[in-house]
């Protein structure tokens, strides 16, 4: 007789409760960080909306617009208390954006208006705008830095595994053909490298930003999948 393996169906209502609120709870999470995402990312090109060009300046750059340049006439804009401080920032990136101007002109703005959000403690995705450094990385030509997509990645990776784990975890407990089961489990971890990946391939190669953008779909979706399946699972399967 062959082992019989734990599912839904074996455990107790508090294991039900606790995995669905954790499964709810990551599910609202994953919706928060996709506004979050469009929002952060929205507007590099100078247009409302997040569209694939914003994805390429992201991590491939642009030869006629900086990401500062293009935050400032876009979605960063009404952070700027003064709109002749817009002018000032420009001017400055089109003299070179050199560290004497930064230090007189531009970091006193930039401190005023941005660092609240733009530095490494409250958000290390975003680019960190308290050093003249990490001001430079976004007020040339080009896309994320090799040192700041390091930087991010090992955040992503470390955080996004332990969530896949754990809904992976649960989903195992899914009655249905092992196979398929097998197949699931892996596929957002898959997604997720491919995703990471990505940004290293698109910072040279403009067109793997199509890959960023489906490669984080897959993730979003399959992940989407396990919870619903597992939240259906577990409240309204036949037992018997």
């Amino acid at each position: 007789m062959g082992k019989q393996y734990t599912r839904f169906k074996d455990i107790s209502v508090s294991e039900r409760i606790l995995n669905t609120v954790f499964l709810l709870t990551i599910g609202l999470g994953y919706l928060m960080a996709l506004v979050n995402m469009y929002y952060t990312h929205q507007g590099r090109d100078g247009k409302r909306g997040l569209s694939i060009d914003d994805i390429v300046i992201m991590y491939h750059g642009s030869n006629s617009q900086t990401r500062l340049g293009a935050a400032i006439n876009g979605i960063m804009e009404p952070n700027l208390k003064y709109k002749s401080d817009k002018e000032v920032i420009q001017k400055w990136i089109q003299d070179g954006a050199e560290k004497d101007g930064y230090d007189e002109k531009i970091a006193p703005i930039l401190n005023r208006d941005c660092v609240h959000c733009h530095n490494p403690a409250a958000n290390p995705s975003l680019p960190d705008l308290t050093t003249f450094t990490g001001v430079a990385e976004v007020a040339h030509t080009g896309g994320a830095s090799i040192p700041a997509l390091v930087r991010v990645s090992h955040i992503h990776l470390f955080g996004i595994a332990f969530i896949l784990f754990f809904i992976g975890k649960i989903f195992l407990l899914c009655d249905m053909n092992i196979y398929v089961k097998r197949i699931a489990v892996v596929i957002p971890f898959v997604a997720m490298l491919l995703d990471v990946g990505s940004w290293f391939v698109t910072k040279h190669v403009r067109e793997f930003a199509y890959v960023v953008v489906l490669s984080g779909a897959l993730m979003g979706l399959s992940m989407g999948v396990q919870i619903l399946l597992s939240v259906y699972q577990m409240w309204f399967y036949p037992r018997d």
